[in-house]
């Protein structure tokens, strides 16, 4: 029996069927029940679903067996062109149980290891949450140290970059991007033959486990997706790849959020994220990202910075607050920048992920978190805690004050399609190849991301695929 890890899901619409790399088969969805909510109305029940990410299904020849890419990327001979690839190859629909993914009325249970012998034309949904807010419940009792549960939003492309020769589109994953700009085979569903960096605004709503958690902006010069190349994909180039976060550990409450303490996090618990503008109004300019929790029935206010973090008395994400933690935001526009993407609209993806690089230390040790810095080391997370998951459930959004109950909203139901994406992190995981002859990673080994210096070649025939920023693992 082997063991794999899992990688991310996002949300999308459901309009229209396409006769569809090819698709001729509609790709399996999980269906999820989510809610869209006013203060006037109340929450309204949308008929959503998840899509899983592309990298995660079979791309092969139109009815047969052989597979359109190789060790090192898309097979030349049958993927020489978009005419060409659209021509020979076919991708298949997606097996949801065997990537860990399940849902169950509105709960998405992503698992980080599955123990394994071994509806066409949907967009995504677009989340304009400008002087909104969104609410979820999640479970992180079963996230250990080194382990990040996360739900965010990505300025991806509506269709998933649907075009003639990727009639599957956001149907079938397509088209992801984040703040990193990872570069991978495909670029918004297109091949990227011009080895583009994929980069968007990403806007992290939730990235814990049961030690640690980090709310974090990331803005970006430029609308996304976007391709950059060489210097442009650097530090001070499109996008804030580190961002501003608000950590309450590292920001010196450290009895705030964990097992027992004030967010208890051996239980559920509910997460509201609210986006303030100058006027209170969508078209204002973002000035404030709040945070509060729900558990128990009782409203928890955000952890409050102390004075020898540097923030005294900070509660929530504002523009100073940004541009002093990190100068870059200033530099791509910050908060203002962060609210234009959220107006536009922004896909909600969910991952699962470990950190074979750098052992998740960013969320939840040293500074940020109570862990050891060896804690987070995959293979111990896998022989100690080899079910490890997170569960996302009654997910909402609208207006101000209307999706939580207890903290002045109707608390009824609501909802919009979604489609998601499974991994460790989330929407189109980009397959990179490497031309050192150096040492090679092995199978499921980490390969890349942010502060990583490891082998960055995958053993054959195994290819090394862009889980999120902080993370890429041969699969």
């Amino acid at each position: 029996m082997a063991t794999k890890v899992l990688g991310f899901a996002a949300i999308a619409a459901l309009f229209h069927k396409v006769t569809c790399q090819q698709a001729p088969t509609p790709d399996n969805i999980a269906s999820l029940l989510t809610w869209k909510c006013t203060n006037s109305g109340g929450c309204i029940q949308q008929s959503t679903s998840i899509v899983v990410d592309w990298v995660y299904h079979w791309i092969h020849t139109v009815n047969g067996s052989t597979s359109c890419t190789t060790s090192s990327g898309l097979d030349s001979n049958l993927c020489g062109s978009e005419q060409e690839c659209y021509a020979n190859c076919e991708i298949s629909p997606a097996t949801y149980d065997s990537l860990g993914i399940k849902t169950s009325g509105n709960a998405l249970t992503l698992n980080q290891y599955v123990t394994s012998n071994d509806n066409a034309g949907k967009n995504y949904e677009m989340l304009q949450l400008l002087s909104q807010e969104i609410s979820f419940d999640v479970d992180v009792s079963n996230l250990p140290c080194g382990e990040n549960g996360a739900l965010y939003l990505s300025e991806m492309d509506v269709t998933g970059g649907r075009s003639q020769y990727n009639p599957a589109g956001a149907s079938y994953g397509s088209g992801y991007c984040d703040a990193q700009c990872g570069t991978g085979t495909w670029f918004n569903g297109s091949i990227n033959s011009g080895g583009l960096g994929s980069c968007c605004n990403e806007m992290d709503l939730w990235e814990a486990n049961s030690k640690a958690t980090a709310l974090t902006p990331h803005p970006c010069s430029v609308e996304g997706p976007y391709g950059c190349s060489g210097s442009a994909c650097g530090s001070t180039g499109v996008c804030d790849k580190n961002g501003c976060g608000f950590n309450p550990y590292a920001l010196g409450d450290q009895s705030y959020y964990g097992q027992g303490f004030i967010v208890d996090t051996s239980k559920p618990f509910t997460v509201t994220t609210q986006f303030v503008t100058s006027d209170n109004s969508k078209t204002g300019t973002l000035t404030e990202i709040r945070r509060s929790y729900v558990q128990n029935g009782k409203v928890i206010a955000n952890a409050v910075a102390s004075a020898s973090s540097g923030f005294s008395g900070a509660n929530s994400i504002t523009e100073s607050f940004c541009t002093t933690m990190d100068s870059e935001a200033g530099t791509l526009g910050g908060l203002n920048t962060m609210g234009e993407a959220l107006s536009r609209g922004m896909v909600l993806i969910f991952s699962i992920w470990n950190d074979a690089g750098g052992y998740m230390n960013w969320l939840d040790s040293g500074n940020s978190g109570p862990c050891s810095s060896t804690a987070g080391i995959p293979s111990t997370i896998e022989a100690n805690d080899p079910g490890t998951s997170v569960t996302f459930s009654n997910i909402k959004w609208g207006d101000i004050g209307s999706t939580v109950s207890d903290t002045g909203g109707s608390g009824s139901s609501s909802s919009s399609l979604i489609s998601t994406k499974t991994s460790s992190t989330t929407t189109t995981s980009a397959t990179r190849t490497a031309t050192s002859s150096g040492a090679t990673q092995t199978h499921y080994g980490q390969c890349g991301g942010m502060y990583y210096t490891g082998p960055t070649v995958c053993a054959s025939p195994y290819t090394c695929h862009v889980q999120n920023q902080y993370y890429s693992q041969c699969l």
